[in-house]
């Protein structure tokens, strides 16, 4: 034993996975403590609030038999950390850091704490070069760009999950200094999981062909572990980016349950509540989160961040989203419209934005002519769409000739370029689909690249 533990058997009164223990001295917020049972067992724990010497500790597994008159608390006099190594690659754990795939513990390079190192924003590098994640409505319309973050807005009962699953096994690293075999690397962070989602999932990584880590958090454990799973895994990010050069994309599913997981963590600290019952600060969180994403400046490697989110009620101003939107560049949103027409994946291209695509697409990146391309997507689409809400009016039979085009370009592009049901496209390939039904629609297309001036606006 370490002369810096400390035990106490004052334990007050315990609720499920919370343990109350009074007078208490010398002790940290964050800090891992061991509860041990009566038979001698031993259950970890972080401490989450101190008051005048009374300590919460919640475990991260079940206290079945624990009795305050015979148990004992260690207080270790350290916080979480995460044991890393190359030898994680290809490993699969649960919320804390301990190994799922039936394998043994590797022995650790070195440790680092849960909540990182932040990153001195006057080392941040701006993000550039784009990820490829074989979805055309990403990559040719809202192009994710190395260290950015780019959320996923989804509703209940859309297909988010197999979205997830298609990035995890399609997306890759064209064209940067993260292309070459083994220097792109996925780390995946699934949260709050079901029995059926959690299958689907270790179903996915039992196919992955890009090397991974993943923490799988399931909606048993602990609520505290639902908290650390994201902060161990993007821990594990910043090591594989920073100190190894990988290009990494950590892909975190559902920040919705995290952020419940937060609210409940805040209840039981008896935190005065702020909207809907989230804790006022979870704004801070989940920034001391997305913002581990980026570039450093004279480093090889880079953390892109893909946080999905289910909204609440399918409200955009819910908090959970409307917070990330703040944080985040942009947004992927999906669309119910589009899931009842068997458009996979629903992701409605119109609200949806990246705000750094231009640092990642054009020549050299993706192709010279895709700026130009993308313009002319959004342009005849949008067109479309709003023709159609005149079609619900007046009927097809209504509409003029240039209204009737910009209508079949619509349901055309939705049906041929949106829709790629369990298919990957290389950015190229995108290009060219949305370009053929431009041209198949006698629309007109850009031969070259728009003026310096107007692409500096």
């Amino acid at each position: 034993m370490r002369l810096s533990e400390h035990i106490y058997k004052t334990f007050t009164h315990i609720k499920t996975h919370l343990v109350f223990v009074e007078k208490v001295q010398e002790v940290m917020l964050g800090e891992i403590v061991r509860v041990v049972m009566p038979d001698g067992r031993q259950v970890e724990g972080e401490v989450l609030s101190i008051d005048d010497g009374t300590v919460l500790v919640q475990t991260f597994d079940e206290c079945t038999g624990l009795d305050i008159h015979h148990s004992a608390m260690i207080f270790t006099d350290r916080l979480k950390q995460a044991p890393l190594s190359p030898f994680m690659l290809n490993r699969i754990f649960n919320g804390s850091f301990q190994p799922l795939d039936d394998h043994p513990l590797y022995v650790p390079d070195k440790w680092w704490p849960a909540t990182g190192y932040p990153i001195n924003p006057a080392s941040r590098e701006r993000p550039r070069q784009f990820i490829e994640t074989g979805i055309s409505a990403i990559d040719g319309l809202n192009t994710l760009v190395q260290g950015q973050k780019l959320p996923i807005f989804s509703c209940a009962g859309l297909p988010a999950k197999e979205i997830v699953g298609d990035i995890l096994q399609y997306a890759r690293c064209p064209g940067s200094a993260g292309s070459e075999k083994g220097k792109f690397v996925m780390v995946f962070v699934a949260l709050g999981l079901t029995h059926h989602e959690y299958a689907f999932y270790m179903e996915t990584l039992s196919r992955m062909q890009t090397e991974f880590v993943a923490f799988i958090n399931l909606a048993s454990d602990a609520v505290v572990e639902r908290l650390l799973a994201p902060r161990f895994g993007l821990t594990a990010a910043e090591y594989l980016a920073f100190e190894l050069g990988y290009d990494v994309l950590a892909v975190i599913a559902d920040m919705t349950n995290y952020c419940d997981a937060l609210r409940e963590v805040s209840t039981s600290k008896e935190e005065l509540p702020g909207r809907r019952g989230y804790p006022g600060y979870m704004y801070s969180d989940l920034a001391s989160l997305y913002e581990r994403a980026g570039r450093i400046h004279g480093r090889s490697g880079s953390v892109t961040m893909l946080p999905v989110l289910t909204m609440p009620e399918d409200d955009m101003t819910h908090p959970i989203p409307d917070l990330t939107g703040y944080i985040t560049e942009g947004q992927i949103v999906l669309s119910r419209a589009l899931q009842s027409r068997s458009i996979y994946p629903p992701i409605d291209v119109l609200p949806s934005l990246s705000r750094l695509m231009q640092h990642g697409i054009g020549e050299q990146m993706t192709r010279k002519d895709h700026r130009s391309l993308a313009s002319m997507f959004y342009k005849h689409y949008a067109k479309g769409r709003d023709v159609r809400v005149l079609e619900a009016i007046v009927g097809r039979e209504g509409l003029i000739g240039k209204d009737a085009k910009a209508l079949d370009f619509a349901d055309d592009f939705e049906k041929e370029f949106i829709h790629q049901p369990g298919t990957s496209r290389s950015i190229s390939h995108t290009l060219d689909v949305g370009k053929d039904l431009l041209i198949r629609h006698g629309l007109e297309t850009f031969e070259d690249e728009k003026p310096e001036t107007e692409k500096s606006l």
